[in-house]
């Protein structure tokens, strides 16, 4: 007891001053207002989704649904070309990912063997295509020759190894130790089996990174969609909202008589389903992304310990 007390007597209490009462405030504020300005414009988008399209029109709508209603969502989901968008989106971030975070780790996991032939002449060509690109004609042609433009495999096998996360992951993998494989060896284990039932188990701080990080990618990506596909069929979320929002509406196209007698007869506009079909792209991310986040920073930084 009377040690306890003496530690506590000997603890020295920092008190604030009236500088750092000064730069707490500041830095608060600083923050909150940052928060503000990113997250409001997709809070305005949430609440006008869900308000009349023709009642969104008049403006005046910043905190909440005026009209409350869920016939934007309604179009949306019962629109033929944007539920097949976002079932080729679906499948191909949830495709795309396994498919990257197993390949990604595997070559990562063969290149951190340090006795394997011509390792360094892979490292190298890998870096270099980090940062020399042969564009987007030689892509395409690349492409064709395999047979992937208009395919769906387009979205899947150009990205199945991740070239940076090669690079992060073999020091991931070279700070596991040695003797984990060693004793499975001794044990009869093959470098496959060891690969999936060891390595792979201790390694998912590693493994959640870059499955957050592709799916992000794959789910937002419209860039291969609008070069290397011609098919309905295969069009993605984030291209459908691109092309609608790039063309002009058919009610700017229209007299002012009949763009009146079409807003007095429909509440739903080409804008609020636009806004509908933004937040159903948007939540699923902000809804996962919490999740994975205390995976970021371990997995980054320690596979940044080695160089």
């Amino acid at each position: 007891m009377r040690a306890s007390k003496t530690v506590r007597t000997k603890r020295v209490k920092l008190r604030k001053t009236v500088e750092d009462h000064i730069v707490n405030f500041v830095t608060y504020v600083s923050v909150a207002i940052v928060f503000l300005v990113c997250a409001y414009p997709f809070y305005l988008a949430f609440v006008l989704s869900f308000n009349q399209g023709t009642d969104a029109l008049l403006g005046g709508i910043y905190l909440w649904p005026r009209k409350p209603t869920l016939q934007n969502f309604e179009q949306f989901f019962t629109n033929p070309d944007w539920m097949d968008a976002f079932r080729v989106t679906v499948l191909r971030t949830v495709i795309g990912t396994v498919v990257t975070v197993f390949f990604t780790s595997l070559v990562s996991y063969g290149l951190s063997t340090r006795n394997l032939v011509f390792r360094k002449l892979y490292i190298s060509l890998i870096i270099i295509a980090l940062y020399v690109s042969g564009g987007v004609i030689p892509y395409f042609a690349v492409l064709r020759s395999l047979g992937l433009v208009n395919h769906f495999l387009v979205y899947i096998i150009p990205g199945a190894v991740n070239l940076f996360f090669v690079l992060v992951s073999i020091s991931f993998f070279q700070g596991i130790p040695k003797e984990l494989g060693e004793s499975a060896r001794m044990d009869g284990a093959g470098e496959l089996k060891i690969f999936t039932r060891i390595i792979l188990q201790v390694s998912k701080p590693l493994l959640a990174t870059i499955a957050i990080f592709t799916a992000v990618g794959q789910w937002n990506s419209w860039y291969d969609t609008a070069f290397f596909t011609q098919s309905h069929s295969l069009r993605t979320l984030a291209y459908m909202l691109i092309s609608i929002i790039n063309q002009t509406t058919n009610m700017q196209n229209m007299s002012a008589a009949s763009a009146a007698a079409l807003t007095a007869s429909l509440s739903v506009t080409s804008l609020s389903v636009q806004l509908a079909a933004m937040v159903v792209t948007v939540t699923p991310i902000l809804v996962i992304y919490p999740f994975f986040q205390k995976y970021f920073v371990t997995g980054l930084t320690l596979g940044s310990v080695k160089g």
